[in-house]
Order: C-alpha cells, then structure tokens, then sequence
C-alpha cells in the first residue's frame, strides 16, 4: 500500500468538506453556528500521512473554503500550521488513539482556526474591533470550538481507523 495523499480515494474524501460546510445540518448545530468541518478532516489526515502532506492538505482545504464563503479573511494560515503541528504529532508521539485527545486537538484545532479569522479582522480593522464584532466572533469561536470538540472523538476515530488500515505502518 502507498501513502494516503497518493490514494485517489482519500483524496476524494477532501471534497465532501466544502459540501458539509455549505450544508452542514442544522441539529448539529449551536446557535446556528455548524462544527469546523475542515478540522474534523484535517486532523486525522495529517495524524496519518504527516506534517508535509498535512501542511498542504490544509492549505489546499483553506483555498477552497475561503472560496466559498469569507470575504477578505483565509482559513488557509491556521490549517496550514494545524497540518503540519498534527502531522508532527502523529510521527513523532506515539498514535494518538484515545477518544479524548482526538476531541481536545480538534477543539484546539477549532479555536486556532476562530482566533486566526478574528486576528485577521482585527489587522483588516487597523487594530480596533468594534463590541458587535468582537461578540459575534467570539460567539462564533466557542460555538464552533464546542460542536466540534463534542463531533471529533466519533468522527475523527472513525476516520483514523479507515486510513490507518489503508497506509502501512
């Protein structure tokens, strides 16, 4: 068996996150506000294949999210250093395979990627944030941190026994 970046089939599994966070379901939901699809993918992708393949996969992800919907904010830096911060992990640390640290990392992951979309509004704003955007982005960070912390232990492990089985120790 070959690495998972060179099986068309996970691969393939990249484009099901644009689709999920365009319609993600509303009973998975706080608030209205969905889970961070694009970490729930990225962290056992970058667990598995390591911090390179990682590292663009959340680039690649990031170009196509930020594509979809933010207008002049990029998911792309956060998922870039969450692809190769997870990657590291998963070739250095022994596998990471408890339910707990898998929803821990994801919601790190998840504020990470709230916190880097807030920081870059704030530069956009010259360094002021007015009281209605700081409330809706934070809000928007531990709603979407929470969701997707409580998702990542069934998903992520899912997913991590999938990919585990197809790439060779």
């Amino acid at each position: 068996m070959t690495r998972l970046h060179r099986q068309p089939i996970c691969v393939a599994s990249a484009l099901v996150v644009p689709f999920l966070a365009l319609a993600s379901p509303p009973w998975l939901a706080i608030d209205g506000i969905g889970p961070a699809w694009a970490v729930l993918w990225l962290l056992p992708w970058a667990l598995v294949d390591g911090p390179v393949s990682g590292a663009l996969s959340g680039v690649a992800l990031g170009l196509v999210l930020d594509g979809l919907n933010l207008g002049g904010v990029s998911q792309v830096p956060a998922l870039l250093l969450l692809g190769w911060w997870w990657g590291r992990l998963g070739r250095r640390a022994a596998p990471i395979q408890r339910s707990l640290n898998l929803g821990l990392l994801a919601w790190l992951g998840s504020v990470g990627l709230g916190l880097s979309l807030i920081l870059q509004l704030w530069w956009r704003q010259g360094g002021v944030l007015d009281p209605l955007t700081q409330s809706w982005g934070l809000q928007t960070l531990w709603c979407q941190a929470l969701v997707t912390g409580l998702l990542a232990p069934v998903l992520v492990s899912l997913q991590l026994l999938l990919w585990r089985r197809r790439v060779p120790s």
